[in-house]
């Protein structure tokens, strides 16, 4: 009878029925957190290039017959094939992993070099992302980071687990040890508790051998049980076919309060079929350790958002400045940002925002309602940001870039080319940030980065300051229907006043000053426009160019800008400009254009 039929047996969803294994798991988990507990064995680190702990024994067994009997090539291979055998004719005891390593390593230091090429990662191993934590331990780690997982058993003596852990901001609590299972924090006052069951790699305790893995020391055993009692489990990469200690005190586990979920990739031994028929596991087969866990997490997250009531503008705000400050709340803040860029996104479809008719009126105001909230956060973000975060908020820029990536059907060009106006906005809103906060290394990158290749023309990628400049995203003549001069008649450049007018709001709270707010903007403009004319592009339009904005007699914003360019210019030492020349070039360019055409761009 297979595990799809057993009476009383292990539960599997047949194939076709309407709800997979991992349907309950993810429900089970995210209705329960902190009360299932890991158990992690070999199968979770392997796909990290981590040997099993006999993996190692052989593979030292191998070493020292070939050292022993170099002139016989095939000594090593020999030995390894039988390495009991081996060691029985030229080893001294029963082989195992303790005795061997003591031989062949006679203390502390040369036993730490010997087992390092096992454990831990050399250039060589980094290039090739082996020896570090896989998706599997960054996952885990999410589980912890989230609060699902609180109690990690592991079978395994490698510490990518710890790592990944500590990657993410969270110190263990690692028992490996005998001595340490009566001295340790309580499981409930301990963020997360990992239980290294055989032992550290660098510990001579270490547990390897079918006679080492029949019995555990007795505060070992009493204190696994009382895991195994009060925690439900969810294994991977355990095979339960050598470690009869532990498998004896599953079995021996006198009441299941929470459900036992067994993921496994190929079919399970005779050992493991037995306790999960013992205890109604719930298994999950088909997915190796690096496809289980982080599918768990995915399934997590949505239950989050359907969990989640919506987020007001307001409260979003408050939760991006409590998490800017704290290291530990770096995932808390991507998501928050990295969700509500998404839902802008969600909304920009040609459904929602037709491309040819006379729609742009609507389109402008359209999405600058479903920006409202992200606008908010990138200003925020922006302008408190110590430059942690820099990489988001170009990111988020990226992201809403790519609404322009495919080609229409049939289009207005107007409303094709407003498709970037989310991205427009976005920028503006944080470009205006940075010059409040004196970041405009920042606004460098900002207006630098971030690239678009066009459908129309996909050779050479742009970046913003060209293809978000304000003329083209905004060259539809329906502006005029969007924004008019306070006499009623139209702007000379209606871009300027629209954007500094939709921006507004999100930066009132950074720069309540309406005088000072509009010097940050024509400061963009300007230097958007230098950045732009040294890629060869069209300056932006804006208000920049009035002389109550340029400034007359060598005083004023272009006179300052003029002064400022030199070889420790912010914008020349994050890359905007090659060197001085060339931010001299673009400079002496504009004003050219200016001096020809005055505000008539």
């Amino acid at each position: 009878m297979d595990d799809t039929t057993a009476i009383g047996g292990p539960r599997i969803t047949p194939a076709g029925s309407a709800l997979q294994p991992q349907v309950a798991l993810a429900t089970s988990l995210h209705a329960s957190p902190g009360v299932y507990a890991l158990l992690l064995g070999s199968g979770v680190s392997t796909g990290a290039g981590i040997k099993t702990g006999w993996g190692i024994v052989t593979d030292l067994v191998r070493r020292a017959a070939t050292a022993q009997d170099p002139d016989a090539p095939e000594a090593g291979e020999t030995a390894a094939a039988d390495p009991e055998a081996w060691w029985a004719e030229h080893g001294d005891g029963e082989l195992g992993y303790s005795a061997l390593l003591a031989a062949v390593a006679p203390n502390a230091a040369a036993r730490q070099a010997v087992l390092a090429q096992y454990f831990e990662a050399d250039e060589a191993a980094r290039e090739a992302d082996e020896k570090v934590p896989g998706a599997a331990h960054r996952a885990v780690a999410q589980l912890v980071l989230r609060g699902a997982v609180r109690v990690i058993l592991t079978t395994n003596f490698d510490r990518l687990t710890e790592r990944a852990l500590e990657d993410v901001g969270i110190s263990p609590q690692v028992i490996h040890g005998t001595g340490q299972f009566d001295a340790a924090t309580p499981l409930a006052h301990s963020r997360v508790t990992v239980i290294k069951l055989h032992g550290d790699y660098l510990d001579l305790e270490s547990r390897n051998t079918v006679d080492e893995l029949n019995a555990y020391p007795s505060e070992q055993a009493q204190f696994l049980d009382r895991v195994l009692d009060e925690y439900g489990l969810i294994v991977c990469g355990w095979s339960a076919d050598w470690d009869h200690a532990l498998v004896r005190a599953i079995e021996g586990t006198r009441s299941r309060r929470y459900p036992l979920f067994w993921s496994h990739l190929g079919p399970l031994g005779d050992a493991a079929r037995r306790l999960a028929a013992r205890h109604t596991a719930t298994l999950l087969p088909g997915m190796t350790a690096d496809e289980f866990f982080p599918d768990l997490v995915r399934r997590l997250e949505a239950l989050d958002r359907l969990a989640d009531a919506p987020v007001t503008r307001e409260m979003a705000v408050v939760r991006l400045k409590r998490a800017l400050p704290d290291p530990l709340r770096h995932i808390e803040l991507f998501d928050l940002v990295d969700q509500t860029a998404s839902q802008v996104l969600d909304r920009a479809t040609p459904e929602n925002y037709p491309l040819s008719g006379e729609a742009f009126a609507e389109s402008v105001r359209g999405y600058r309602a479903d920006c409202d909230t992200l606008l908010h956060l990138l200003a925020t973000g922006v302008f408190h940001d110590d430059g942690r975060y820099d990489d988001l908020w170009v990111r988020t820029v990226q992201r809403l870039t790519r609404t322009r990536e495919s080609v229409p059907g049939q289009y207005r060009q107007g409303l094709e080319a407003l498709r970037h106006y989310p991205a427009l906005l976005a920028t503006w809103t944080m470009g205006v940030a940075a010059i409040l906060a004196h970041r405009e290394q920042f606004l460098a990158r900002l207006l630098t980065e971030p690239n678009f290749r066009s459908p129309f023309n996909p050779r050479k990628p742009a970046n913003p300051a060209y293809y978000l400049n304000p003329g083209d995203v905004l060259s539809d003549p329906g502006i005029h229907e969007v924004t008019r001069a306070g006499d009623g008649n139209k702007w000379i450049h209606p871009e300027s006043p629209l954007l500094r007018l939709e921006t507004r709001e999100p930066l009132r709270a950074i720069e309540p000053d309406d005088a000072a707010y509009e010097a940050a903007c024509d400061r963009l403009e300007f230097l958007a426009s230098l950045i732009g004319v040294s890629q060869g592009s069209q300056p932006w339009p804006g208000m920049y160019l009035f002389e109550s904005h340029w400034g007359y007699d060598g005083h004023g914003l272009a006179a300052a800008i003029a002064q400022e360019i030199s070889p420790t210019w912010a914008l020349i030492e994050a890359g905007a400009f090659k060197d001085v020349e060339s931010a001299e070039t673009a400079y002496k360019n504009l004003a050219e254009r200016r001096s020809r055409n005055g505000r008539y761009f």
